[in-house]
């Protein structure tokens, strides 16, 4: 099939355009390059070129829109021209009209038509809006680009200017100069370039000298010696380099195939345009404007080193150890320095201080003061305070109802407890805390946390020592009290003692004309409980206690232990907030997440509002009583203020330690004092503190009682192990030792013991220390004897004849010889003789013989004073 075949036939079918059927001309042209490479290596490649044939877009080849593609323009090389010419495409013949009606447009398609000629409308209105904000930016950035051109091309012609005044003013000096010198020393200092070698020209072609121009050699900076006489000596202009020469050049290495090539000419390489722009990129960057030197503000803790100090203000390490230098202090970058000078460093480079403390975390936990207008009522909190054994639990339990004090062993109060007993009037919170002398600091505690202190005096007893001791934790708090005289249905009661014995510590109640309730109650009985309870929401109503329910809840830690199914628990007096389940808080150096809430009568709740007492499970470890509990935002927050309360603490007894231990070094030195370690483990924190402040006060000059340890928890095998090293006894209080570490302390001679009672805990390792103590040597005299002649005897040596004047003599008991009312020697009787027969004693008034274990020096009028001694165990008081 051909062109002429075809000319006049109609293609077959529905041929839109109507055109003849030609061969088309392949669209991609085929054409081979030859490259040529270094080593006389080359190589021949296929390059396609891709045309577009014009005159193809008739109607009838015409694609649709999505299998149309933008034309890709890639570098490639110019194909061999060609004579032969692109046909141009025929030309559409008219479209014959049909004798078919067009139908109407339905309504239907009226809207759709209506719908998309407005959607038209409005893109052709955004294209618009879009059209003139483009135009208006382009327009802002011209004006921005005019005005950067305006002032660059001022700086040029301001440089221009100052280079051409530098130029005429070193042109007259030049002139000058010249006027002055001699032609001789001109002739002498000129060099012409008929004296300059030339270096003859070889194949490869050096680089080309560049040609200047009459204007370009005026101006040029020329180089001048001292005492020489500048002329203007003009260099011949060397001939202009060659295409050829140039292309060599570009070439690099000579082969045989480029010497043979020379009619291939070579473009510049990608990786020499790639360094091109490299070097076009690094002289613009190393041009910039200089920049004014940023100011910051620098937060400075209490020490840190010179590598962050450098850090935070964005300078250089080296600067600043230069500064220190300066200031005549060496230091390396990782040396830490302190506050001020860190300060000074930062204030003298220009910055601003702010200057932090590590104590800044804890800073904002306890949250803002409340408004007035969002405190509520609480109910009250009281503690019961006295003396050991004058009925405080009895009372308690009278008002709640219950039987705890049987619960405590030796019938005494061992645990500071919180409960809440619900009134006609409403709801008390009741603390009640030990009354003995070694419960010191639960008494401090429960003084801190309450509202008003009621005072439990026993009416057959009177004021005791721990009284006075909770009336002085009262006043230390502000707090008012409340004198409840107990036991009022003994036959020995006396209220009247007890309300005269007060008056000695400032205490005047009501009916002797005072102003501090008092009530007169039973608590065996039940006498007088409800008139304790009114007097109480009484009191309460006047001190107008009020919190806020609606914030973030904290208190107190009244106690802590370390439960065996439960882990570490709390027992909280909530002050302030609501405390709610899933709450993350933080009691001293523990925190952890509220896992459940349990009050006082073991029922577990979901929240806790002001001046209620719980129990807390979730934490982390047992915290100290007497920390306060605040609730924080997150974990990372509660980690925060631990770790640094823990470092607090850690640092406050390792430096007590350290002195302590220095100065019971120097002392035992000093004194010969011996220490009796101890490691005491009990059930609540409270009591183990109350434990070591006893032990503390039991000693002398000569033993003292040194705790290594206390903790909340069993005796394990960690313990033994401590106590081993240290050779130390161990005390547990309320707990026992697992059986691993009751193995462990047989192996090793540990001895463990276990008490329930604080008196006997006291009094045996009272005992076991004055054990330790040397016995005290009591002397006891029993008579003296005079000497009245000496015999010398055969094998047996010098024997006294002495007549008994005071006491009697007994055989075996320590003996004096004092001559001139001097002691010269102090021995042991050897031999006591009456006439011939050993006796054992002689008494007063007779006469005896007597010898002395190794030693004869006795002469006639000699004293022989005769004494017993005894070893006396001593005690500690």
């Amino acid at each position: 099939m051909t062109d002429n075949n075809d000319k006049d036939r109609k293609p077959e079918g529905s041929r839109p355009g109507g055109g003849t059927l030609t061969l088309k001309r392949p669209s991609i042209e085929q054409s081979k390059v030859k490259q040529s490479f270094g080593a006389g290596r080359s190589k021949t490649v296929v390059v396609e070129t891709k045309r577009k044939r014009i005159g193809d877009d008739r109607p009838g080849d015409a694609k649709p829109a999505f299998q149309q593609q933008a034309p890709r323009v890639t570098p490639v090389t110019p194909a061999p021209p060609s004579n032969t010419q692109t046909p141009s495409a025929p030309k559409p013949q008219p479209t014959q009209r049909s004798g078919v009606v067009l139908r109407t447009l339905t309504a239907d398609e009226k809207e759709a038509r209506d719908r998309a000629l407005a959607g038209a409308r409005v893109r052709e209105a955004e294209d618009r809006k879009r059209q003139e904000e483009d135009a208006k930016r382009r327009a802002a950035q011209e004006e921005i680009d005019r005005v950067e051109r305006d002032a660059a091309a001022k700086r040029k012609a301001e440089e221009e200017a100052r280079h051409k005044a530098e130029e005429d003013a070193r042109r007259k000096a030049e002139d000058a100069a010249r006027k002055l010198a001699p032609k001789s020393a001109a002739a002498a200092n000129v060099v012409t370039p008929a004296t300059v070698p030339m270096k003859p020209t070889t194949g490869k072609a050096g680089p080309a000298p560049v040609k200047r121009t009459h204007d370009e050699e005026e101006t040029a900076p020329r180089r001048t010696f001292p005492g020489a006489i500048k002329r203007d000596v003009k260099a011949p202009v060397p001939a202009r380099p060659t295409k050829t020469a140039d292309a060599d050049k570009r070439r690099g290495r000579l082969s045989v195939v480029n010497a043979l090539n020379e009619d291939d000419e070579r473009n510049r390489s990608v990786a020499a345009f790639r360094r091109r722009t490299e070097r076009l990129k690094k002289q613009v960057q190393g041009f910039q404007m200089p920049t004014e030197k940023a100011t910051r503000e620098v937060i400075i803790p209490e020490a840190i080193t010179i590598q962050e100090l450098a850090n935070r203000m964005a300078e250089r390490a080296v600067d600043i150890i230069k500064f220190l230098m300066k200031q005549g202090e060496m230091h390396t970058i990782n040396d830490v320095i302190d506050a001020d000078t860190a300060q000074l460093v930062a204030e003298e480079m220009g910055h601003k201080v702010k200057r932090v403390s590590e104590a800044d975390v804890v800073e904002g936990l306890s949250g803002d003061t409340d408004a007035p207008e969002q405190l509520k009522s609480r109910p009250p909190v009281v503690t019961i305070m006295g003396h050991v054994d004058h009925g405080k639990t009895s009372l308690l339990d009278a008002l709640r109802k219950t039987n705890v004090v049987s619960g405590e062993a030796g019938g005494i109060t061992q645990h500071i407890g919180a409960y809440q007993v619900e009134t006609a009037s409403g709801v008390v919170t009741f603390i009640d805390t030990p009354g003995h002398e070694a419960f010191t600091s639960m008494r401090a505690r429960g003084a801190k946390a309450t509202d008003i202190v009621v005072l439990v005096v026993a009416a057959d007893d009177g004021v005791m020592p721990q009284t006075v001791e909770a009336i002085n934790h009262a006043r230390a708090a502000g707090v008012p009290i409340i004198v409840a005289i107990n036991k009022i249905d003994k036959p020995a009661a006396n209220p009247m003692r007890v309300r005269n014995e007060l008056l000695r510590y400032e205490i005047v109640v009501e009916s002797m004309g005072g102003d501090t309730l008092e009530v007169e109650v039973s608590a065996l009985k039940g006498t007088n409980l409800d008139r304790l309870l009114e007097v109480i929401l009484l009191q309460s109503e006047v001190l107008d206690l009020k919190a806020n329910p609606d914030r973030e809840a904290g208190g107190m830690v009244v106690e802590a232990q370390l439960d065996k199914g439960r882990g570490p628990v709390a027992t909280v007096l909530v002050q302030r907030g609501t405390l709610k389940l899933g709450d993350i808080f933080v009691a001293g150096s523990a925190w952890g997440r509220v896992r459940a809430l349990v009050n006082d009568k073991g029922q577990q709740v979901k929240e806790a509002g002001p001046s209620t007492p719980v129990e807390v499970l979730g934490l982390n470890s047992a915290p100290e009583a007497g920390d306060q509990f605040d609730v924080v935002p997150n974990d990372a927050r509660a980690r925060e203020v631990t770790e640094y309360r823990e470092r607090k603490r850690r640092e406050t007894r390792g430096a007590a330690s350290a002195r302590s231990s220095l100065e019971q070094m120097m002392s035992a030195i000093k004194e010969g004092a011996t220490e009796f370690p101890i490691l005491v483990k009990a059930d609540v924190q409270g009591s183990a503190e109350a434990i070591v402040q006893a032990l503390e006060k039991i000693g002398n000059a000569e033993i003292k009682a040194r705790v290594i340890h206390y903790a909340v928890g069993g005796i394990n095998e960690s313990d033994i192990g401590l106590a081993e090293a240290s050779k130390a006894v161990v005390l547990g209080f309320n707990v026992r030792a697992s059986t691993q570490a009751r193995d462990a302390a047989e192996r090793a001679g540990i001895e463990i013991r276990y008490y329930n009672i604080i008196y006997d805990l006291v009094d045996d390792i009272r005992q076991a220390m004055a054990g330790k103590l040397a016995p005290e040597l009591r002397e006891t005299f029993l008579g003296n004897a005079k000497i009245l002649e000496v015999f010398n005897i055969t094998k047996v040596g010098k024997v006294a004849g002495c007549q008994v004047t005071e006491g009697t003599v007994q055989r075996g008991a320590k003996v004096r010889l004092i001559r001139d009312n001097v002691v010269i020697h102090e021995g042991t009787l050897s031999t006591l003789k009456r006439f011939k027969d050993e006796v054992k004693e002689v008494p007063v008034g007779q006469e005896c013989g007597m010898a002395f274990e190794n030693y004869q020096d006795m002469r006639a009028g000699d004293v022989i004073e005769c004494f017993r001694v005894e070893k006396v165990q001593r005690t500690l008081d």
